[in-house]
């Protein structure tokens, strides 16, 4: 009687189980956890709005909107993955999948994405999120680094306004800097609180690369010409020109911003969706304008790390994860998602949309210079955010205050960073 009793408790624990709403089973419907960093509101809204879109129409397979941060995705999925409660779908950066991808957390995407959205993303951003032999993430957003400026500053002071036909060299914008600068008013600002990113992405303009792949994909670090151009830019124009104040090196891209409207400084380089901020905050009749980074021998090229999407490897709905990825990467689902976060989408159809090529608040600017954005130059290396946070960081804030040469930067970076890396690379 007691046996008779148990087994039924335990078959009526798995019809319960197995009607549950989001195990998919028996005809029940599938639930996927959709993890967004969006944070902006309109960029919340619109993907808010495509997740209502999906569940009116497929109703056997539900998402579920998740809002998550920028601040503490990192250490938050890492605590998700190791717990066995990793969201279906997640929202991250490029550069920061890598040990994700390597450690087995992330689905390999090679055989779940769509012709058309495999075909519509140029090869060089699919770059972002390729490791090993694996694609683990969909690069969907990007954002180039562009200079902001004051148009009124640059009118009077006669300077030539530079376009992505025709931008300023890096020797050319530090003489620009100079003649705009004096009388407690600076030529440029520059927001340092992450240092690396800045410096490595705008390196590849001059020919910078820093990390190089040898045989059997060894990474080692090797601070050579190229790479020195864009920090011994900087270096100069806070320590030896004045032409940027040091208050600064400290300050993310927002703390500028009440300096800039005061007309302290004439120009911020900052990522291309801090116009949304610009637009929010400036004083009424504040001009200002888009300009492009300046190029070197590398052109306009500089690193990017896009946003990107992701299955996660436990997911037991890999391919419906797949279908809603491919859903919300429609070229015309995407431009709504590039326009609420103001960033470029990566599509090629998504970026000739007409919305994109306006000259209002720089759009045409940022969607010149899509064609010029690669990998970052870390974006594939074990380590690196150790090395950053370690190595890399303290070294650049140590060499744009004065406080060591270039020399010093250099050894830092190469002999210190590559016992970092070493310990990946066992």
């Amino acid at each position: 009687m007691q046996t008779r009793a148990v087994t039924a408790a335990v078959v009526l624990l798995l019809l319960l189980a197995g009607c549950s709403p989001g195990s998919g089973r028996h005809g029940g419907p599938i639930t996927l956890r959709f993890q967004s960093l969006a944070w902006q509101q309109e960029s919340v809204a619109a993907n808010r709005q495509l997740v209502k879109e999906w569940n009116a129409t497929h109703p056997d397979v539900r998402v579920e909107y998740v809002q998550g941060s920028w601040d503490s995705v990192h250490d938050q999925l890492l605590t998700s993955f190791e717990g066995g409660e990793a969201p279906d779908i997640i929202h991250d950066a490029s550069d920061d999948l890598a040990d994700f991808a390597y450690g087995g957390y992330l689905a390999d995407l090679t055989g779940l994405l769509s012709a058309r959205l495999r075909s519509g993303i140029p090869r060089r951003s699919w770059r972002t999120t390729a490791f090993g032999h694996g694609i683990y993430g969909v690069p969907f957003l990007q954002e180039p680094r562009v200079l902001v400026a004051n148009s009124a500053w640059l009118r009077t002071a006669g300077v030539r306004t530079p376009t992505p036909g025709h931008p300023w060299s890096w020797a050319e914008f530090r003489r620009i800097t100079e003649r705009l600068g004096g009388h407690g008013r600076y030529g440029v600002a520059w927001p340092l609180k992450e240092p690396v990113s800045a410096t490595l992405d705008l390196g590849l303009s001059a020919g910078g690369q820093l990390f190089h792949r040898g045989a059997g994909g060894r990474v080692t670090v090797r601070f050579e010409d190229g790479d020195a151009v864009v920090p011994r830019t900087i270096h100069d124009q806070i320590a030896t020109a004045r032409s940027a104040p040091v208050s600064t090196l400290g300050s993310g891209g927002s703390d500028t911003l009440p300096g800039f409207f005061g007309g302290r400084y004439a120009m911020v380089p900052l990522g291309f969706s801090y116009r949304q901020q610009i637009v929010q905050q400036a004083p009424r009749g504040f001009a200002w304008e888009v300009l492009p980074a300046p190029a070197g021998s590398g052109g306009l090229a500089q690193g990017v790390s896009p946003q990107t999407l992701s299955i996660a490897a436990d997911c037991p709905h890999k391919k419906e994860a797949a279908a809603f990825v491919d859903f919300l990467l429609r070229p015309r689902n995407m431009v709504r998602l590039a326009l609420g976060d103001w960033m470029l989408p990566t599509g090629t159809q998504a970026l000739k949309d007409p919305a994109l090529h306006t000259a209002e608040n720089g759009w045409a600017v940022g969607t010149a210079l899509a064609a010029h954005l690669r990998p970052a130059p870390a974006q594939s290396v074990r380590g690196y955010p150790e090395w950053k946070d370690k190595v890399a960081a303290p070294a650049f804030q140590e060499y744009y205050s004065g406080s060591i040469g270039l020399s010093g930067l250099r050894r830092r970076l190469e002999t210190d960073g590559n016992l970092v890396l070493a310990r990946y690379q066992r």
